[in-house]
């Protein structure tokens, strides 16, 4: 018979009358997830939110991937891609609307949440002018729990979707730049940049944030001469460090900006705003003043647009003229390159929906990852967004006691 003084050899009297913490092994259960990504309606979105590589790294860890046929197709990734890394190709969108987890880019329609089932998740973007009220009443009804690609934060609190979708912009943008300068009928048969003996192209860019910063870097290595207007001198000297020279910066100021749009061959709108609609800065009579074949960009569309004469174009029918300029007035502009676009989307998404398997589940998930929690805009059918809450008028509860409470 063992004594209960067995485990104490070797101890000092001391040593035994010491309590010592109790340990518990703490044993994580891993959870398999079911994943559907439903095709897009919309034209004007050809993305898709994982790769078939990322399916194949899914798939590997024992998740169960459910595309409906085509889904990938606006990307370049065929229907074989995807079934050869293990998914399964689906018909019926509505056997989709049957997984754990919806990944999808656009948030759904009215018509798509009929398909959605009770307590289902929904990863996808969200772009409040296009939403109403009866899009949170009808996801509340079903208890759903919405996260916003764009709300995410990374570990070093930084938006990592908007960041690879934003520096995609910038690049697209002097793309775009140099296929409609030098259009016959769209441009003036201009190349785009610098020539030896000729003037460089002038762009102008509004907004010294990351579009701004892409932007900036493209059109200078084409040899381009830029100016950079933004109000936050703090942004404008962080843009300068980035680029590692001096340019044209400049507070946004009527005549300085005035005069800078005359001889611009290139305006690039790039201003975000936090919240609700992007601020017009530029006035119909200054684009009445620029020259004929000019170019205007306006990325700022998403949120209503920078530009007075701006109105909502798609990739279909990108362009229109106005007082003689041409404006690109596109929402979603790394859907015109949606390859690119869908593995920089990809890369973020894959690890996070690892880590909701590895933890167990989306809520374990949320207790301690408060990057993906800043994402969440509705759990279990309430709204915790304050600014989504007073917009639409939906009840609303903090997001981070509603973990703290489940902690217990």
């Amino acid at each position: 018979m063992v004594g209960h003084d067995e485990g104490n050899i070797g101890m000092s009297p001391m040593e035994k009358i010491i309590p010592l913490e109790e340990t518990l092994e703490c044993l994580r259960s891993k959870r398999k997830l079911i994943i559907g990504i439903p095709k897009e309606i919309s034209d004007n979105e050809k993305r898709v939110p994982l790769t078939p590589d990322a399916v194949g790294t899914l798939m590997a860890h024992g998740h169960k991937i459910f595309i409906e046929t085509g889904a990938g197709n606006g990307a370049h990734y065929e229907d074989n891609r995807y079934s050869e890394a293990g998914a399964q190709i689906v018909k019926d969108v509505r056997e989709i609307y049957q997984a754990d987890i919806i990944l999808k880019m656009a948030a759904p329609t009215i018509e798509e949440i009929e398909m959605v089932r009770n307590r289902q998740t929904i990863l996808s973007f969200l772009q409040l002018p296009g939403l109403c009220e009866e899009f949170f009443k009808r996801l509340s009804a079903k208890k759903t729990t919405a996260i916003s690609f764009q709300l995410m934060k990374d570990r070093t609190k930084a938006f990592p979707i908007i960041r690879a979708m934003s520096e995609i912009a910038g690049n697209t943008c002097i793309l775009i730049a140099g296929e409609y300068l030098s259009h016959p009928e769209y441009g003036r048969g201009v190349m785009l940049g610098g020539f030896s003996g000729i003037s460089p192209s002038e762009i102008v860019i509004l907004g010294a944030g990351t579009v701004g910063e892409f932007a900036a870097r493209a059109a200078m290595g084409m040899g381009a001469m830029v100016k950079v207007f933004d109000n936050s001198v703090y942004k404008l000297r962080r843009l300068q460090n980035n680029l590692n020279t001096r340019i044209f910066t400049s507070i946004i100021q009527h005549k300085t900006l005035s005069e800078a749009l005359r001889t611009a061959d290139v305006v690039i709108g790039a201003v975000h705003s936090k919240e609700g609609r992007t601020p017009c800065f530029i006035s119909e009579e200054m684009i009445a003043q620029m020259k004929a074949g000019s170019l205007l960009i306006d990325v700022s569309i998403d949120q209503g647009g920078c530009f007075e004469t701006s109105r909502v174009t798609d990739h279909n029918n990108p362009v229109y003229i106005k007082y003689g300029v041409t404006h690109y007035c596109v929402p979603n502009i790394p859907s015109k390159v949606p390859h690119t676009a869908s593995i920089a989307l990809s890369n973020v998404l894959l690890p996070i929906l690892l880590d909701i398997g590895e933890r167990g589940g989306l809520t374990e998930l949320l207790k301690t990852d408060m990057g993906v929690r800043q994402g969440v805009y509705m759990y279990n059918g309430t709204v915790t967004n304050k600014f989504i809450s007073d917009t639409f008028r939906q009840p609303f509860q903090d997001i981070d006691l509603l973990m703290s409470a489940s902690f217990g």
